[in-house]
């Protein structure tokens, strides 16, 4: 086919840069070189329209033990020589198209990026979104999704210990499936993503390499349109015991000490692992993709340069080892080639037959080298004048409050979520503290360490959606929080920035400001930004979605003996509310799933408020003060009292502790920076001495009591009846859905 602009506008390059390629090459590019362009210049890739703003994100930090966002996942230091590995990502569209696959791809593409530089994945994470859950496309998406989270993560050995879930309209076209994933390795023992070493061969490692996935990178930077279907070839197929074969294989290769450099062929394939190992090492390579072990005859060399096939990795090995490495994978039953060779002239050679089918400067393709970047333009949502022109006087007062609570109990948002993560293994390996003992993150023991890991991910969309750069500052704040009330000390952040399409003023808006509000909460918090992932185009022709920039969090427990939970444990024993009280009911569950209001403002929030707050918590733990923490959030006040009464099957006495406050706001707003505690009689003198020293308001609330619930003197039945309603309003949805991957 002639090589011009209109050729180029096909896979997704504008004339701009086909006009930029054509000078960076010297010459008009080849239709193979066009496909390699397209791939590494895609939004997904080369992060082109959000560089510039990621880049004022914090990304220093002490425990740091690379630079963020130099490796395939972030890496922090824990103590007795370990580190931990963690990295959250996306795979949105994918799963909106083909929801099994998609999801299912995604969890193995997280796990590589965690076993790549040589840890061993221990946890694994998810954070998701769906439309309304009464739909039944929604049910399908959701069936697909989590299926396809189950069956991977399960077969490939790593529990899944934490994640939320949410439901709201904007997300029916477009879901959102983020991944996390965390491994421990010993420091020293990293492997980093580079090609060095003039002569060193090139391996090519793994499952073969098929016709699945062809421009996955592209596709993932376009809007879900009614054709989207037609790219299901996109979605890539993914086989979760080939992976744990790769996983071991990689990590027995790397103990031979023959290993330069390794990287998984994630978005883009070959051409994006050859291209970034390549650059970063200011190296080259020649590249024979007739050797690329494949499942498919005939496939030409932009398809072998582009498929996203799953459980590959690209390993530059030092030259007189190939043998030992042979070794290794001939031992794990998998496919090992020698595909090529590490030049020094920084150009990336791809062969065919003995044909050169395209020679690019590696660092012409790569983000922080020749790559776009891009500042689009922003302006204001006209929408946020709605929000910020609510008027709390309009809202007229509850006169129910016990009738609400049945309501907002069984909204999905709020109700548990067994349905969804009974499917999934959390046991395996055994370090999940968390099955009988729930905290407000999940705590994994940080094996061979004496040490735990609180991990978890958080982000209110529609808090962000109220007010981007304070609802990004919250999701940090809740995050940190979490890890808190578990007993964790905040260490640093990975995430997954979901937005709609970076070309609307508007949304972009919605980005620039989160970022801003993440990078302020995140520098307060000493949470550094490790890495992660943008997504953008999450959009459909009903229009974007939330913005949800997820935030996954890991801290640290120097012990597993500083775990606190967040259920009751003893009758008698005083609840107390710590922090700010407001009479606030923005943004919440409350008013805006029975209320039904769609705009009004975001709820509550003081940065310094909220730190001081979570040191507080922190030293209340530590010095034993409290047997119980859990903090406030979606459903406010009432929902914290209920989920923290029913592990245990303990009541709770409680009665409005200010007058001063509207009845809905004080159960059921979400103002930040509080967390609800008990306290044992016995530690109660001790627990009001500390508090009255401290700067932070707390309330007593009530006290825990026998298996009923007693609000405002009103007798509201046993707990059992309001575990049943939570436990079940969304299975009895679910019941009678056709429910298929």
């Amino acid at each position: 086919m002639e090589i011009n602009a209109k050729a180029a506008a096909q896979l997704r390059i504008t004339e701009e840069e086909f006009e930029l390629i054509k000078v960076k090459l010297g010459r008009t590019p080849n239709f193979t070189e066009l496909c390699a362009f397209s791939g590494m210049w895609s939004e997904h890739c080369s992060y082109k329209n959000s560089i510039k703003w990621l880049k004022t994100l914090p990304r220093d930090g002490e425990k740091m033990l690379v630079k963020a966002g130099e490796e395939n996942a972030g890496l922090m230091d824990i103590g007795d020589g370990f580190g931990v590995v963690f990295k959250i990502e996306s795979h949105n569209h994918p799963s909106a198209i083909e929801p099994f696959q998609g999801a299912a791809t995604g969890v193995g593409g997280i796990n590589r990026d965690i076993f790549t530089m040589g840890a061993r994945p221990i946890a694994s994470l998810n954070s998701l979104r769906f439309g309304n859950l009464q739909d039944a496309k929604t049910q399908h998406l959701l069936a697909g999704v989590v299926h396809g989270i189950g069956h991977y993560g399960n077969c490939f050995g790593v529990p899944t210990v934490g994640g939320e879930i949410y439901f709201e309209k904007c997300y029916h076209t477009n879901p959102l499936v983020n991944a996390m994933s965390v491994g421990i390795v010993k420091n020293g023992e990293t492997v980093s993503a580079t090609a060095e070493g003039k002569g060193n061969p090139v391996f090519f490692v793994g499952s073969a390499t098929g016709k699945d996935g062809i421009g996955g990178a592209s596709f993932a930077s376009a809007e879900i349109t009614k054709d989207s279907a037609e790219d299901l070839p996109a979605v890539q197929v993914g086989d979760p015991f080939q992976e744990k074969k790769l996983l071991e294989a990689c990590l027995e290769v790397i103990q031979t000490g023959a290993v330069v450099g390794m990287q998984d062929m994630g978005a883009a394939g070959i051409i994006c692992s050859t291209a970034e190992m390549s650059a970063k090492g200011n190296a080259g390579m020649i590249i024979h993709l007739d050797k690329v072990p494949t499942r498919q005859q005939g496939m030409k060399a932009w398809e072998l340069l582009l498929s996203e096939s799953q459980e590959r990795m690209l390993l530059v090995v030092k030259k007189g080892s190939e043998q030992e490495v042979l070794a290794v994978f001939e031992k794990w039953d998998l496919p090992c080639s020698d595909i090529g060779e590490v030049t020094d002239d920084g150009l990336l050679h791809f062969y065919m037959n003995g044909v050169e089918e395209a020679l690019i400067p590696a660092n012409e393709l790569v983000l922080g080298g020749g790559a776009p970047q891009y500042e689009r333009e922003y302006v204001k949502p006209a929408y946020l004048q709605k929000n910020e022109s609510f008027n709390l006087d309009h809202i007229a007062l509850p006169s129910n409050i016990r009738k609400i609570t049945e309501q907002l109990i069984a909204i999905p948002n709020i109700a548990s979520k067994h349905w969804v993560y009974e499917q999934y293994d959390s046991m395996v390996g055994a370090g999940n503290t968390n099955t009988n003992a729930p905290s407000d993150a999940a705590i994994v023991i940080a094996k061979p360490t004496n040490k735990a890991l609180a991990l978890t991910t958080d982000c209110n969309s529609r808090y962000v959606f109220a007010d981007p750069y304070k609802g990004a500052m919250i999701a940090v704040a809740e995050a940190a929080r979490n890890i808190v009330c578990s007993g964790g000390q905040p260490l640093g952040v990975t995430n997954c920035l979901n937005f709609g399409n970076p070309y609307d003023p508007e949304v972009y808006y919605q980005f620039v400001q989160a970022v801003k509000g993440m990078g302020e909460a995140c520098r307060y918090f000493d949470t550094p930004v490790t890495g992660g992932n943008v997504s953008f185009y999450n959009q459909s022709p009903e229009g974007p979605v939330y913005p949800t920039p997820t935030i996954g969090m890991v801290g640290l427990l120097e012990t597993v003996d500083d775990k606190m939970t967040m259920d009751f444990k003893n009758v008698g024993d005083a609840i107390f509310l710590i922090g700010h009280q407001k009479n606030d009911i923005g943004s919440s569950e409350y008013l805006h799933k029975i209320i039904g209001e769609e705009f009004s403002p975001c709820p509550y929030f003081n940065l310094q408020e909220e730190f001081n707050m979570q040191q507080l918590i922190l030293k209340l733990i530590k010095s034993k003060l409290i047997v119980s923490a859990h903090d406030l959030s979606d459903g406010g006040l009432m929902i914290s009292l209920m989920e923290s009464a029913f592990n245990r099957s303990l009541g709770f006495e409680v009665s409005q502790a200010i007058n001063n406050i509207r009845e809905d706001a004080f159960w059921f707003g979400e103002a930040q920076g509080r967390v609800m505690v008990s306290v044992d009689r016995a530690a109660l003198d001790a627990f009001n001495s500390f508090m009255n020293n401290q700067d932070v308001p707390f309330l007593l609330l009530g006290n825990v009591i026998e298996k009923n619930v007693v609000v405002n003197n009103a007798h509201w039945g046993a707990v059992s009846v309001w575990e049943g309603l939570y436990r079940n309003a969304i299975s009895d949805i679910l019941k009678d859905a056709v429910l298929t991957e």
